[in-house]
């Protein structure tokens, strides 16, 4: 019994997926911001060009 519990508190196989799945959400939370935040700004940029050429 205190065998296999061992094993199962030195296996790390588990946490390569979870490294990797929250440097996943870190660097699509870092995305999500980016795009929202140049999404805003250039539609207002747009329509700023667009009223001073008509």
């Amino acid at each position: 019994m205190s065998y296999s519990c061992r094993n199962l508190w030195l296996d790390e196989q588990g946490q390569d997926i979870a490294e990797y799945s929250v440097m996943l959400a870190v660097i699509l939370v870092i995305v999500v911001g980016t795009v929202r935040l140049i999404g805003s700004n250039a539609g207002s940029i747009f329509s700023q060009v667009g009223s001073s050429i008509q």
